[in-house]
């Protein structure tokens, strides 16, 4: 059987390939694929590479042990970080989700005031907002610009499912995630979160667990330029449950 490997962030740099198909025995795992790839690292990676990797199976999380099946698309996915000249659409006029829920990746700038102002109601109590910028300077170098790239599909599924738990665990009444793509400069909003609730305390603890979470799972990375060189950023680490092991993962069902 033949599955197309898609690999993202650092991983894309060291397999040299934004996809690649791999011929695999019918029945093979997701542990037994990276395997396989190991032989692809560059000679100055660790074969322990993948350590700390997650990896999904046509858009959704996959385990070790989870079997491939012909043509299923294969994501490698680093941790997570969490075009052309940006215009100042609204990336909402073209989003996910339903009347409680907004999603949206986007190239354009973000307008910030113009989303938190959609979002308002007569219901509401409170609007919580998390407006990450790019900032000059990073562990002690000076940043000209960062390059956003995600798993775009994905991204947009995951980050749906963080609003609607996060609607159910803090009661709040919606939440709109808004992500920048592509090139962004210094002082540009990179990711928007807003969530509208009749009590502050659950607007607040939903927008932190949004963006604590999100920076962890959704799969989105980040490539920093700085005036002496450019390097992915190192991620949050994969929640436990997500992270893949290739030297301790088993390798049948």
């Amino acid at each position: 059987m033949r599955v197309q490997v898609v690999p993202f962030g650092v991983l894309k740099d060291w397999l040299g390939s934004a996809a690649l198909p791999v011929e695999l025995p019918d029945g093979a795992s997701v542990a037994e694929l990276l395997e396989r790839l190991r032989s692809r690292l560059p000679t100055n990676v660790s074969p322990k590479g993948f350590s700390g990797i997650a990896v999904s199976v046509n858009a959704e999380y996959a385990q070790a042990g989870d079997i491939l099946h012909d043509g299923d698309e294969v994501g490698l996915l680093p941790p997570v970080s969490g075009g052309g000249p940006a215009g100042t659409a609204n990336p909402l006029d073209e989003s996910s989700g339903g009347e409680n829920v907004t999603v949206a990746l986007t190239r354009d700038r973000i307008d910030s005031e113009k989303i938190v102002a959609r979002v308002k109601s007569g219901e509401d109590g409170a609007v919580v907002v998390f407006d990450g910028i790019v900032r000059n300077h990073s562990r002690g170098r000076r940043t000209l610009h960062l390059d956003y790239e995600a798993y775009e599909e994905m991204a947009t599924r995951q980050m749906h499912e963080l609003g609607r738990q996060a609607l159910d665990r803090f009661s709040v009444r919606q939440v709109t995630m808004v992500h920048r793509l592509g090139r962004l400069e210094i002082g540009e909003t990179s990711v928007l979160i807003v969530v509208a609730s009749a009590h502050r305390t659950a607007a607040f603890e939903a927008c932190r667990w949004l963006i604590d979470t999100l920076k962890q799972t959704v799969p989105i990375w980040k490539r920093e330029t700085f005036a002496d060189g450019a390097v992915w950023a190192p991620g949050e680490p994969f929640p436990e449950e997500l992270a893949i092991d290739p030297a301790e993962a088993p390798h049948d069902a």
